[in-house]
């Protein structure tokens, strides 16, 4: 019998990438429905795997399913955000203090070239892209070396930065972001896990601060 073929490589595999990045940048925007026809025929792919990508997409809070209605991104909530950043600053503070003592040389060089970017996409006046931001965070997992911790930030984190796509962009903010992440790499680079939380809890509560405050207007 044939094994059957992972989902990553398979037609849903590429589907669920694709329709993850419609979702995160926004393209299709808080509030709509997935035109189930239109994006199969854009992936040339039948309406099978997409559903299946849908469905896999639900599982991870990317989508709402309504029955007899299909498939919606979810809009923005108070309550939801101030739960994600509950939950994401349990794990993410964790994951800083592991980091500041598992990281390796490689690590280090790796968190400055994300830091080093995104102060260059800002200062040639491009917005500070959520690719950046998850690969700023992501990288500081990879140094803290727990794959459980980093399985449960990597869904967190996308609902955010699905939330997010909704608000407008804020300059002040994404300048803050930055220091923020450049002193958690001091932290990191320091061993000094404590100072490392502390800086992850502050930065997670601007960011949570700044939510609210652009849900409200």
């Amino acid at each position: 019998m044939t094994p059957p073929t992972p989902l990553h490589l398979s037609l849903a595999g590429q589907a669920v990438d694709v329709l993850r990045e419609q979702v995160l940048t926004g393209e299709i925007p808080p509030g709509s429905r997935v035109n189930e026809v239109e994006v199969a025929q854009k992936l040339g792919i039948s309406r099978g795997p997409l559903r299946e990508a849908i469905r896999h997409l639900a599982s991870e809070g990317l989508l709402t399913l309504v029955p007899h209605r299909g498939a919606f991104v979810p809009n923005a909530d108070a309550d939801e955000v101030k739960a994600l950043f509950e939950l994401r600053t349990a794990l993410e503070c964790a994951a800083a203090e592991l980091a500041a003592s598992r990281r390796t040389d490689v690590d280090l060089v790796r968190l400055h070239e994300v830091c080093a970017e995104s102060r260059r996409n800002y200062k040639a006046g491009q917005p500070f892209p959520y690719r950046l931001d998850l690969a700023f965070h992501q990288t500081l997992l990879d140094a803290a070396r727990s794959a459980r911790i980093a399985e449960q930030v990597r869904l967190v984190q996308q609902r955010v930065v699905l939330l997010r796509s909704a608000l407008e962009d804020d300059p002040p903010h994404q300048h803050a972001s930055m220091d923020d992440h450049d002193e958690l790499v001091k932290a990191i680079e320091d061993g000094d896990a404590a100072r490392a939380s502390i800086v992850m809890r502050r930065h997670l509560s601007r960011v949570c601060a700044q939510m609210l405050t652009s849900l409200n207007h």
